[in-house]
């Protein structure tokens, strides 16, 4: 990111199916169907197994979905209700499937302009701390989500068998693949990834 002045980066909570008609179960499920996705990596999923991606705003997502232009959306679980999704969509899978990752950077410049002590302020704030504490609220609030939506009348938040989840797992790893093959050292930097989770104990089982 050399054309900014990074902060700090965090996740954040996972984000799931939720759709109209029916169900989503296996990924063959995606075949004709017309996905709103959270980010490129669902986009690529989503025409990989045969569906078709409908770009739109998180404010347009409920008109997307309420017109029919969209049968499915992937987001995070509050979000959901925020944006009134939950008016026109029924079914919810009950999976941690992606999670989108947040960047907060600078303007190069107007950093460099900075004074000493102006810089060392900004550097007290752009560590993994302050993305932690910047990022739990809002996963928090996401995650609460889930419990709220379940209580609202004909909601169908429903889970998958060890099967269903292996079939995931498949489409996650052939999707790697694909990503794998367009970087240089991939194997390595996905292995550092995967050790520095495992130490801050936060590898996704």
């Amino acid at each position: 990111m050399k054309d900014v002045h990074y902060c700090f980066a965090f996740l954040l909570d996972p984000g799931t199916f939720h759709s109209r008609g029916k169900r989503i179960v296996l990924p063959t499920d995606l075949k004709g169907m017309k996905i709103r996705p959270a980010d490129g990596t669902i986009g690529a999923m989503v025409t990989m197994l045969g569906g078709t991606n409908v770009q739109a705003s998180a404010p347009e997502a409920r008109e997307v979905l309420e017109r029919g232009v969209a049968d499915a959306i992937t987001f995070p679980w509050h979000s959901i209700i925020l944006f009134g999704i939950d008016k026109v969509t029924k079914h919810h899978m009950d999976l941690p499937l992606y999670s989108n990752s947040f960047v907060w950077v600078m303007n190069k410049s107007k950093y460099d302009a900075m004074s000493p002590a102006q810089k060392q302020v900004i550097d007290q704030h752009c560590t993994s701390e302050w993305a932690e504490k910047v990022a739990t609220p809002w996963a928090n609030w996401e995650h609460a989500g889930r419990e709220l939506l379940a209580k609202e009348p004909g909601q169908d938040i429903y889970t998958l068998t060890p099967d269903q989840i292996a079939a995931w797992h498949k489409v996650a790893d052939e999707l790697k693949q694909k990503w794998a093959a367009k970087v240089p050292n991939a194997d390595a930097t996905f292995a550092a990834l995967q050790a520095d989770l495992k130490k801050h104990n936060a590898l996704a089982q």
